[in-house]
């Protein structure tokens, strides 16, 4: 069943009233305003100078009110469809920043699912941990509200992959194994950490700490404020690499390429450098 649309009485009647007013000015208007001066009777031709000037000049002044009354329409309705534009555009916008945030969150669920992949036979496991590594700094790199986490998960993977051993077992491992380089998975990770982009959010502090990072390439990274307590450093590539304030208490730097690292006031590393990190002085 369908309702007939109402017609507000209240604008219809204003305008009937208003064109019964107008009628009326131009009937009787010239003698409502000048009736001493013009005749009702027997008009001579002054008496038609004066009314038709009276008429002419009420018709004017209906043009303009009627003429202002349809600009003033004519500027709400065009308000009101910016405002509704504006309003389409918000929810777009809302929309389009929702459907972004779908994506990010798929691609971080996949890429935590990649990393925590386990060696295979073939390869594989690798090949797919390196894909979650990738794909985390694709989240880090559009999404700036997501690097923290990001950087946090990172880190967390490194030292899960790359903890260090116990000093007689990794003593006895380099003597039979050599240095060994990080996996190429812990590289990754590292490198991606250290290129970070630079923004004002907190994204807390880089803990590497107690991590076998021997013969590990950290040259012209970011690892400002970052703690590698207790971290074996042995041999690695710090050329260039950003290390003010960094936590270095305990790490082996032995043999580690320093040159042009930034060590500026290096968390408890004394003036020398030799107090609480190891340099091999």
């Amino acid at each position: 069943m369908t309702t007939k649309k109402r017609v507000p009485w209240i604008p219809v009647a204003a305008v009937i009233v208003v064109v019964i007013v107008f009628g009326l000015l131009l009937w009787k208007g010239p003698w409502w305003f000048d009736g001493a001066h013009l005749r009702t009777k027997d008009l001579e031709p002054a008496d038609g100078v004066v009314i038709t000037g009276f008429r002419t000049a009420l018709v004017a002044v209906a043009v303009a009110l009627t003429a202002a009354v349809g600009l003033g329409y004519t500027h709400r309705n065009h308000q009101a469809t910016l405002d509704q534009l504006e309003h389409t555009r918000a929810k777009d916008r809302e929309q389009a920043e929702l459907t972004r945030e779908s994506q990010y969150t798929a691609l971080y669920v996949d890429a935590i699912k990649l990393l925590a992949t386990r060696d295979s036979p073939d390869g594989s496991g690798l090949t797919e941990r390196l894909g979650g590594v990738y794909a985390l700094e694709r989240v880090m790199r559009d999404s700036a509200k997501d690097q923290a986490m990001v950087v946090q998960i990172l880190a967390a993977f490194v030292r899960q992959r790359a903890a260090r051993e116990e000093p007689d077992d990794e003593a006895i491992s380099s003597q039979i194994h050599g240095v060994p380089k990080p996996a190429d998975d812990v590289q990754a990770a590292l490198t991606v950490l250290g290129r970070r982009p630079v923004r004002d959010q907190g994204e807390g502090r880089i803990d590497l700490s107690f991590t076998q990072l021997s013969r590990a390439d950290l040259m012209l990274g970011r690892f400002d404020f970052a703690i590698f307590k207790g971290a074996n450093l042995y041999q690695a590539y710090l050329a260039g690499t950003k290390l003010r304030k960094a936590d270095l208490e305990g790490a082996d730097l032995r043999g580690a390429r320093l040159t042009f690292a930034d060590l500026r006031v290096s968390g408890r590393v004394s003036g020398r450098g030799c107090a609480s990190a190891v340099f091999g002085c």
